[in-house]
């Protein structure tokens, strides 16, 4: 839980210290780190991965599932600051490879849910939304469609709809536009890849168009984003050079830095928020209705 790496290389995250910052000023004030707990920046971890792909070069297929931490000022239906994730990693699995596991994980949880727990799921489904247990069937017995993130924004652009935010290359897909392409346009899972490598993180594997990295995205209905995921960056020269466009201290990622400049090989992961996953197979329409306290942005009761 504690981590003194951003798995994201984005800064969203809660700092963790021992020290008396004092009363409240509007001066800007600059702590001595050395003399905190752990005699440098730590943080609540945003996610597993990078200590995950150390395991997964050793044994190869590995998962963590531990809370995570995001400090990021998200006040929507699918968003906490505090969640759960299942976080598989894999040694020799490319970006095709963990699309398949996305889809077969999925699935199988769904079918799992459906099979233990019928009493629960029709209660769902009689008084939460009733299209709950159709949706869960028709996707376990559906083929996800994969599409690129050019395709998709090519999609977007010539659907005729008005979207609340733009839709061009280069700009991140918002949750109407990830909504909308299972919902409408496909009418089932989607799995968009190949995403600029501008809006994603430092660690994704670099396509050979050096515009886009190997990354995905699976998208569902009423949700949008359910996965996450992509496949490293296992070249050591490549590596360095993204890191240094995010402007990253390598000196603080030696050790991941290691995995590469001895010998490396092609490995892949995903993460899956538990609870946005339970709010998909429930239909829930908040994400805070099935965690028992919710932290969000301007809340922490209890």
């Amino acid at each position: 839980m504690i981590t003194a790496s951003d798995a994201e290389g984005a800064g969203s995250m809660f700092r963790v210290t021992t020290l008396d910052l004092g009363e409240s000023t509007n001066e800007i004030r600059f702590p001595d780190l050395t003399e905190d707990f752990f005699g440098k920046s730590a943080y609540l971890t945003v996610s597993g991965q990078l200590e995950a792909e150390i395991f997964a070069q050793a044994v190869s297929d590995v998962y963590t599932f531990g809370p995570t931490f995001r400090a990021e000022n998200s006040n929507t239906s699918r968003h906490l600051a505090e969640f759960w994730m299942v976080e598989p990693e894999v040694a020799f699995c490319d970006l095709s490879g963990l699309a398949d596991l996305a889809e077969d994980f999925l699935k199988n949880v769904f079918g799992k849910v459906l099979d233990r727990c019928p009493d629960d799921m029709a209660f769902f489904n009689q008084w939460y939304d009733k299209t709950t247990l159709t949706t869960l069937e028709n996707i376990i017995n559906s083929d996800f469609e994969r599409i690129t993130y050019t395709d998709a924004i090519d999609m977007l652009q010539k659907s005729g709809e008005t979207f609340e935010y733009p839709v061009n290359w280069g700009l991140d897909l918002q949750s109407e536009h990830e909504r909308y392409l299972p919902e409408t346009k496909i009418g089932r899972p989607v799995v968009v890849t190949d995403y600029p490598k501008e809006i994603k993180a430092f660690y994704m594997r670099l396509n050979d168009d050096d515009k886009t990295v190997a990354a995905m995205d699976v998208l569902v209905p009423r949700i949008g984003e359910i996965i996450g995921g992509s496949q490293r960056e296992e070249r050591y020269d490549v590596l360095t050079d993204r890191m240094r466009e995010a402007g990253m201290e390598e000196s603080e990622y030696w050790w991941y830095l290691d995995l590469r400049k001895y010998g490396s090989v092609e490995h892949a992961g995903f993460g899956l928020g538990f609870e946005r996953t339970v709010q998909f197979m429930t239909g829930m329409q908040n994400i805070r209705d099935v965690i028992p306290f919710p932290r969000t942005p301007n809340n922490a009761e209890f």
